[in-house]
């Protein structure tokens, strides 16, 4: 164990048991103390646990290894038998030390703030045509149903769609346990390759489609004067069918500080399409803030996910060979059709979070 790991453990110990007696003796903390204190300690007590665990593991090795000592010389009899076991108990606990180790530096590692966040999902159509409309629609559909499996709720925004299944956009809102958390790798350029039901020769097409993930931002966080909104009204548009609102009630939302614009016309209700285009306008300007103070950061060192940068080609899902390959971790896996009804997906994601964690370990 470095000097600088084993002070690190003792001053999270440390800042424990201080805690631990405020909270035993509150006199002199007002509320929001004794509410912030109450946080902290509930979050350092499952890291204080791993601590003590990992702290009395370096105890046990150091017991055996005195004991182990104590057998030098010894190659025969009784005595070699208890020197075997001792041995073998030495290279057990070392083992035991190594996950122990890993598991407290992965609690170590900074937070991301967004992580417990819920998420706004936004899908658009790229390059090929109706086939990216039909993709688009079905990564749609996936991360749908990969909401259903975690049992999140998956509330659809915007739902823009032609007249063969195909969409241009379409957005929702993803609320859950640590939605951001698992999703937030999941922005960037997908790719497919397959052979459309439209193509008579066979031959496979490859189409794109751009997935974002924001973290979702309530009112109480952000506040937006109104005086930086430009809202229009106006009659929606679209293919046609009883989903095109026959009035203006359709919202258009300029924030003119940033220029972002947001146009909602899902609901007949020019309230309701307000409140939608609010709740997007809000997750688009917290990215673009949240993204001005990475930068310096990811200049520095850029993980092995990614950046999210929505330009970047992150997936490619190839049909006809069954496979999914991210591109970022070298990961490709023979199953796309249970990844694409959502059953499966994790077993990329888990991939790409153990892939970020690792590369910020060895950063530190």
């Amino acid at each position: 164990m470095s000097s600088s790991f084993k002070d690190k453990l003792s001053a999270i110990l440390s800042r424990a048991s201080y805690v631990q007696e405020r909270l035993n003796d509150p006199s002199g903390l007002d509320h929001k103390e004794f509410v912030d204190l109450s946080k902290e300690f509930s979050d350092l007590g499952p890291v204080t646990d791993e601590i003590r665990t990992l702290l009395r593991l370096y105890q046990e090795l150091s017991d055996t290894e005195e004991i182990v000592s104590s057998f030098a010389g010894v190659v025969a009899g009784d005595e070699k038998e208890l020197k075997d076991m001792a041995e073998a108990e030495y290279h057990d606990l070392k083992k035991k030390i190594a996950d122990q180790e890993h598991n407290v530096k992965l609690m170590l590692l900074p937070k991301d703030i967004d992580d417990e966040k819920n998420a706004i999902l936004e899908i658009r159509a790229g390059a090929g045509g109706d086939e990216a409309g039909l993709f688009a629609a079905d990564l749609f559909r996936m991360y749908s149903l990969y909401a259903s499996v975690h049992g999140w709720k998956f509330e659809v925004l915007e739902f823009s769609e032609s007249g063969i299944g195909s969409i241009a956009k379409a957005s929702a809102s993803i609320s859950g346990k640590g939605v951001y958390a698992r999703l937030k790798f999941e922005s960037g350029v997908h790719r497919v390759q397959r052979v459309p039901e439209t193509e008579a020769s066979g031959r496979i097409h490859t189409s794109t489609a751009t997935v974002a993930i924001l973290p979702e931002v309530e009112d109480i966080d952000m506040q937006i004067d109104d005086k930086d909104l430009k809202i229009e009204t106006c009659r929606a548009s679209g293919a046609g069918g009883q989903h095109v609102n026959k009035t203006d009630s359709a919202v258009r939302i300029v924030h003119l500080p940033t220029n972002i614009v947001v146009t909602m016309q899902d609901e007949r209700s020019q309230h309701k399409n307000k409140l939608k285009a609010m709740k997007i306008l809000r997750a688009k300007i917290y990215e673009m803030e949240k993204s001005k103070k990475d930068s310096e950061r990811a200049q520095n060192r850029k993980t092995q996910v990614g950046t999210g940068d929505r330009s970047e080609r992150i997936r490619t899902y190839n049909f006809p060979q069954g496979r999914v390959s991210d591109h970022r971790i070298n990961l490709t896996l023979y199953k796309i059709d249970r990844i694409m009804d959502g059953t499966e997906l994790d077993d990329v994601i888990s991939k790409l979070i153990e892939a970020d964690q690792v590369e910020r370990m060895m950063g530190d």
